[in-house]
């Protein structure tokens, strides 16, 4: 999958900007749709994860997720439905990330230095796997100046960043499945 150039990013974050709330619903009632499992994923299981660290942060998740949801539909057209891509690939996606994945659960007992090993080495595979920088430099700028708005928003910022990150590369993987 190509990289976006910023002219191609800013044109589909302006995009879903400029949506209003019945054209944002139909494109979130879509995504659950087409993609159960991830939207489950998304905004079931990570919105958990990051609410239990901060109320404020999770509602800037779903915000940010609807963002890139929206960028890739606007880059790269609809959403490949989750039959045509088989029923278990994020259980697949979800195997590969797993070791990593536990590190990212904070009511998982390990020890923080492995705990920052692995989120670290997850970072630079998510890296060498080439996903949209562009959008996750967006995201986490995003993250960065809401958190500062509050010190108790700050311990999460970690989290955030690194879910925005699986959701953009896990659509990645699902894009470039599709072409």
């Amino acid at each position: 999958m190509r990289e976006l150039t910023d002219p191609e990013l800013y044109q589909a974050l302006e995009y879903a900007r400029d949506l209003d709330d019945t054209a944002a619903g139909e494109i979130i009632e879509r995504f659950h749709l087409d993609q159960t499992a991830l939207a489950q994923t998304l905004f079931e299981v990570f919105l958990i994860v990051i609410a239990e660290q901060d109320q404020d942060m999770a509602q800037l998740f779903m915000s940010l997720c609807f963002d890139v949801i929206c960028v890739f539909q606007k880059a790269f057209g609809p959403l490949p439905p989750q039959n045509e891509m088989g029923f278990d690939w994020l259980e697949k996606q979800a195997m590969l990330l797993d070791a990593e994945f536990q590190s990212l659960m904070t009511d998982r007992n390990m020890d923080e230095k492995i705990r920052h090993k692995l989120q670290d080495r997850f970072l630079q595979r998510s890296i060498e796997d080439s996903p949209q920088m562009g959008l996750v430099r967006f995201t986490n700028a995003a993250i960065d100046d809401f958190a500062s708005e509050s010190p108790n928003r700050v311990k999460a910022i970690r989290t955030i960043q690194t879910m925005i990150f699986v959701a953009v590369r896990l659509l990645g993987n699902l894009y470039s499945m599709k072409i």
